[in-house]
């Protein structure tokens, strides 16, 4: 039987530590603020923050004893309750993200935490070790990712094995006794080998690793730079606490601009603090940034202070995402994410986001290397002529009740009386250069197996699934569009929310080729369901 282990010692540490920052507020406010305080309600309030502490307490300690876990060679098994025992098992199988997060105190201690996340909903989903031996999380890491690979080779070879049935029994009948001793050899040749290849397959392949010039490329796009705003604005109010006098204030301020140079110090001494956060702050999030793979999983590592790794299963990736900010289409950059069927958590986004500023020649060459089922092309078609001259005479809504609602009030801008009106015009030109954009940016492919759309004004969203991943299609034409022979097609994703893409204004007989491209799924998915049913029988 696989032995049971308790959590590690530390946890106790880690969940007095949480205890202490969630109270904080608390202890700081009665013991700090109200510290000499004869208060009825403040000696009370006091007395009640003690049992509260004590009962924590004494809960973090029942439930360290109470808890313990197992991982035999299939399922994790956890063990809750000391009266009513409830017992949890998670099978490896389904496990869909494997994350690690070490942070300074992990760091101090030498520990780390690892969560291992399945496509359920519901907290009883995810099997996570807030506290662990490095050496500890790895055993566990391995063995579900040596626990998937044996499956899945298992499958194929039972499906290989249907295939060839009549031909092995036909052979079988004609072998004599040294052919079969043969085959024996042969099997466990081959039985050895399937082995090797197995360890082969757990090797990682590193396919992008952050240098110093991709980090001062990050610090720049990502506007780490203006965090600085903030802190000048309360640096501003803690000299006027200082200087009550607003003039006093006003004055020293403006003693400083008069002079040119000194002007010119300050804001050079801004951009230069500025350029330094950003760069610091990127640095610690996203230096010493990897990207490697294996045959069934995607791992990816950040950060220096604090160390953040985790892992995406290949075969739950539905969809792939590539999006660009006006800064990074400048600059050359893009951000890749992965839909995945078992994106849970408000840190769904980070997890399945690779690293955000990646070249783009080098993001598509990435995916193709990790993915070798998907594959980005370039050559994409443009939307028709008359699409534009829909979007651009499309009413607009935003615009009319804005309009509407100045033409009400009349605002009195820079002494301007008729200044309304001229917000309205400047309104408008945005929208209709955003539309006009939109338009010579939307693009889309539809190949054998895949589709790729990209859309977006400001910033491009390029969208790439194969069509065993997309769930359900939708083909949709209002008048106009059915006028000018156009149409709009949504697909949906499996993803945790549900992932809906569309894209607007494709020509007409496209669409009658998407719906019939995507009518040919039905052959594939019923070639998935034989195969499945055949390897469990």
């Amino acid at each position: 039987m696989t032995e049971m282990k308790r959590h590690h010692a530390l946890s106790l540490l880690w969940s007095l530590g949480n205890l202490l920052k969630s109270t904080f507020a608390f202890i700081l406010f009665l013991f700090v603020f109200r510290a000499g305080s004869d208060s009825t309600w403040v000696f009370y309030a006091r007395i009640i923050f003690y049992i509260g502490i004590s009962i924590a307490l004494i809960s973090i300690i029942w439930k360290w004893f109470t808890t313990r876990y197992a991982a035999d060679e299939k399922a994790f098994h956890i063990y809750t309750g000391a009266f009513s025992r409830t017992r949890r098992t998670i099978p490896y199988t389904k496990v869909q993200n494997v994350s690690r997060h070490t942070s300074f105190f992990h760091r101090l201690f030498g520990v780390t935490s690892i969560r291992f996340e399945t496509g359920i909903k519901g907290d009883d989903a995810t099997f996570l070790l807030q506290v662990v031996s490095v050496s500890e999380a790895e055993r566990l890491e391995k063995q579900v990712a040596l626990h998937l690979s044996e499956v899945q080779d298992t499958v194929e070879g039972i499906m290989d094995d249907e295939r060839n049935v009549q031909d092995e029994k036909s052979l079988l009948a004609e072998r004599d006794i040294e052919t079969e001793e043969q085959a024996g050899s042969d099997v466990s040749a081959n039985a050895n080998d399937n082995a090797n290849g197995i360890k082969g397959k757990l090797e990682h392949v590193v396919h992008y690793r952050s240098t110093r010039k991709d980090v001062f490329k990050a610090s720049f796009t990502s506007l780490s730079f203006l965090v600085l705003i903030p802190i000048l604005g309360s640096l501003y109010s803690t000299v006027k606490d200082f200087f009550p006098d607003e003039t006093v204030t006003e004055s020293l301020v403006l003693s400083w601009l008069e002079s040119w140079w000194v002007t010119s110090l300050i804001i050079l001494l801004l951009i230069l603090i500025s350029v330094g956060l950003g760069i610091v702050r990127t640095f610690v999030k996203y230096g010493d940034f990897q990207i490697t793979s294996d045959d069934k999983r995607i791992y990816i590592t950040k950060g220096m202070l604090e160390k953040t790794s985790f892992s995406i299963q290949k075969d739950r990736v539905q969809a792939v995402k590539i999006t660009q900010s006006l800064m990074k289409r400048m600059l050359g950059l893009a951000e890749v994410e992965l839909t995945t069927a078992g994106s849970l958590g408000e840190a769904s986004q980070e997890i399945n986001t690779l690293y955000p500023f990646l070249p783009v020649r080098e993001a598509y060459r990435i995916i193709e290397e990790m993915l070798p089922s998907y594959h980005v092309t370039e050559e994409m078609q443009r939307l028709p002529q008359k699409a534009l001259w829909l979007r651009v005479l499309k009413p607009n809504w935003l615009w009319i009740i804005v309009t509407g609602v100045l033409a009400y009030f009349k605002p009195v801008l820079f002494s301007m009386e008729q200044s309304w009106w001229m917000i309205s015009l400047l309104l408008i030109v945005c929208i209709t250069t955003c539309r006009v954009v939109n338009f010579y940016h939307t693009r889309y492919a539809l190949n054998d197996q895949f589709i790729q759309f990209r859309s977006g004004a400001l910033t491009s969203t390029l969208f790439l699934s194969k069509r065993e991943k997309v769930i359900e299609i939708k083909i949709t034409r209002h008048p106009l569009q059915r006028k000018l022979g156009l149409a709009s097609i949504h697909t949906v994703n499996r993803a945790k929310p549900v992932m809906h893409h569309h894209v607007h204004d494709i020509p007409g007989d496209v669409a009658n080729a998407f719906q019939m491209w995507y009518m040919r799924r039905s052959n594939e998915v019923q070639i998935r369901v034989d195969k499945g049913r055949g390897a469990l029988r």
